[in-house]
Formats: structure tokens, sequence, C-alpha cells
């Protein structure tokens, strides 16, 4: 059944909630990646699930996939300074930005993507940088 949801959706990302044909996919999906962590599941199961391409760790896959979406946002448009209403691929990827900065600011950010985020670019301080930027072309215009 999951090979048929991947072949059917593209991925084995099954919403916890989600049945299919009045079974509980969803929730059997989410007792497996408990059992893995808890050091329970098969490991002829994990390894099945792994081959048709269950994530284990969905939300770091969910914050690697939108990490991936900034750098080729920078890419394409040279900062990492994403408008926070903007969305591509119908994702919020400026409201995810914004929360990483909030997470940040509330020292609840993983050090480890703080630093990723760091390394391609990203603004902690938007305002201060943006007034920043005025006042250097303020200082080159007076020179």
């Amino acid at each position: 059944m999951l090979q048929r949801y991947k072949d059917r959706e593209g991925d084995c990302n099954v919403p916890d909630r989600y049945k299919e044909n009045k079974i509980a996919l969803g929730a059997w999906l989410q007792t497996q990646r408990q059992d893995r962590k808890n050091g329970i599941l098969d490991p002829i199961y994990e390894k099945r699930l792994e081959e048709i391409g269950v994530v284990w760790d969905v939300y770091t896959e969910a914050w690697n996939d939108k990490f991936r979406m900034l750098q080729r946002y920078k890419d394409r448009e040279g900062d990492c300074n994403v408008p926070d209403r903007y969305k591509e691929n119908k994702i919020a990827l400026g409201a995810w930005l914004q929360t990483q900065r909030q997470d940040r600011k509330n020292g609840i950010l993983d050090p480890i993507y703080e630093k990723r985020l760091e390394e391609i670019g990203v603004v902690w301080d938007v305002y201060t940088e943006a007034w920043n930027d005025k006042f250097r072309m303020l200082q080159r215009y007076k020179d």
C-alpha cells in the first residue's frame, strides 16, 4: 500500500491521519518511524522501507528541503533577503526564513542550522542591515 502511495504521490511522506481504503497508512508509517527510533523495528523492515524512500526524520528532511530552496533563491536573486510573504512552488519560503530568524533570536535555533544559514549569507537582523546599507549609500554620495 505504501508503494502505491509513493507511485501516486512521488514520495513516502504520508500525512499522519491519512487513510487509504479505510486503512490508517499514515499512523502505520508513524509507528514504523517510532519503532525505528526506539530500536525495535526489524532490520529487514527498515531496509525495505528505506529501499522505497521512507524518510525517518521528517523534520530534518523538511528543513533541508527549504534550505535547498533558499540556496536556489540566493543563486537566482544574489542574496537571501526573501520577502516575508514570498512563496516558491506554493511553499512559504519567506515565512520559513522569518521563523529561523525568530528561533535564533529566541535561542532555540539548532546551532548547526544557524551555521549553515550564515554560511550562505542569511542576515539575521534585516532592519539593521537595511539601515547600514542606506547609510553606506549616503556616505558614498557624500564622498
